[in-house]
């Protein structure tokens, strides 16, 4: 019995062994797992086992793991989305168990009409930093000017009215998506600011503001410009004015996007006019020659500017290290030593759909509470008040199905979870 040999489904019984253990069953916890059973395992008695010729030097290497055989296009995607699909900085994946959420109707926010980064201001901009107002009203008064000269363009006939059209799209996404950057909240953490329950699990120890005297969850910074703790705090940009942090995120990648992509068309356009077209269209007049040489050479900079941010976010996502927390790990030589992951796109885009990732949105998060870090004590108490509601309601309906089975001695009991389909959307 302690000598079982395994042999290929599907031979016949004069066939050659291939394979000889100690076990019928072998498992492999670091590996790939090979089924091994009564169909797949003869044993014979020692008298009855003929002697066997068989050279395991001599047989064919023949590698018997599991293959991936999915189409070639398949397999690239899933190259392509494995590092945005995986865990957080913080154990995204730990702290993300599989379960269906809900919907938070709630309204915490404050209800006055102030501005500024306090948490009882109900519009969220950043007043302290005077620089800061000056450069982002200078970023709308550049945008505007490429807009209007793009549209003179086409009342002169200089150029279709489709792309006019398309440019002053872009340039209207591009100020929508500057506009919610700048007066969204970038993940502030309020007072009351608790450790999320798993993560309160986990760690013994949490990390506390000096500044604020608050609760700091991991990749947590505190900006002195908005004098504020924001979450997963990126950087904080003066052509914004504000912070980029996990709340406003995918309204700053959405700014540089629109802005690369407005400004490689401008270029593109006036690089056609220059050199490939000979007609008297083309052909500028003075003041008009002179708008676009500005613009020009604001589109040359903002090109590069968003190039080099665009790469910056890039990395950030794909390392799960962000803009301060690189700064400080190369000041001290330990970058090499990081051991961040990447963050779902998910996390920064929400999960609306495709559609809403293009498009200057608040996005919607699986679980508000794991992606900030951070809860406040009046929502654990509304969720405790839905889950013990939720269980009252469970029991009443073990009752009712109890009651509506008169041909069974026993109760049924009632399903308790999802039905198969939902995890399989899960």
């Amino acid at each position: 019995k302690n000598n079982a040999t395994t042999t290929m489904t599907g031979m016949t019984g004069e066939d050659t062994p291939l394979i000889t253990h100690n076990k019928a069953s072998t498992i492999n916890e670091d590996g790939p797992r090979r089924r091994t059973g009564a169909q797949t395992t003869q044993q014979q008695p020692d008298e009855e086992r003929e002697p066997s010729n068989f050279d395991p030097g001599s047989a064919p290497t023949t590698d018997y793991e599991k293959q991936d055989r999915r189409p070639l296009w398949t397999r690239v995607t899933s190259m392509v989305q494995t590092p945005f699909t995986t865990s957080m900085p913080f154990k995204y994946d730990q702290m993300m168990p599989l379960e269906v959420h809900y919907i938070d109707t709630f309204n915490d926010q404050p209800w006055s009409c102030s501005f500024g980064t306090k948490e009882d201001d109900g519009i969220w901009l950043n007043r302290n930093d005077q620089p800061g107002l000056m450069m982002s009203f200078l970023v709308w008064l550049l945008i505007v000017y490429s807009g209007v000269t793009v549209t003179l363009l086409a009342e002169h006939n200089q150029l279709p009215s489709l792309v006019s059209i398309t440019y002053g799209t872009i340039c209207a996404l591009a100020l929508a998506s500057h506009a919610k950057t700048m007066f969204t909240d970038p993940g502030s953490i309020p007072q009351s600011a608790v450790p999320v329950y798993d993560a309160s699990v986990t760690v013994s120890t949490h990390a506390m503001c000096s500044h604020c005297q608050s609760f700091k969850p991991p990749t947590c910074h505190h900006c002195r410009i908005c004098d504020r703790c924001v979450s997963r705090m990126d950087h904080h940009c003066p052509w914004m004015n504000n912070c980029v942090g996990a709340g406003n995120m995918k309204h700053f990648i959405l700014f540089l996007g629109y802005t690369w992509t407005g400004s490689s068309l401008a270029l593109l356009i006036f690089a056609w006019n220059y050199f490939l077209c000979e007609s008297e269209i083309c052909v500028f007049n003075v003041v008009l020659v002179q708008l676009v040489r500005a613009m020009s050479v604001i589109c040359v900079g903002s090109l590069l500017f968003t190039s080099s941010m665009l790469m910056n976010v890039t990395y950030g996502i794909i390392t799960g290290t962000g803009t301060i927390d690189r700064l400080k790990k190369k000041a001290t030589n330990t970058l090499y030593l990081s051991e961040d992951e990447p963050v779902p796109l998910e996390v920064v885009f929400g999960i609306q759909g495709y559609w809403s990732w293009f498009l200057p949105i608040d996005p919607v998060f699986a679980d508000f509470d794991k992606i900030m870090g951070y809860s406040t004590p009046q929502r654990l108490l509304r969720e405790q008040m839905r889950d013990s509601e939720s269980s009252v309601v469970r029991e009443s309906s073990v009752g009712k199905a109890a009651i509506s089975t008169p041909y069974s001695d026993e109760p049924r009991p009632a399903e308790t979870g999802p039905p198969p389909a939902l995890y399989n959307e899960i």
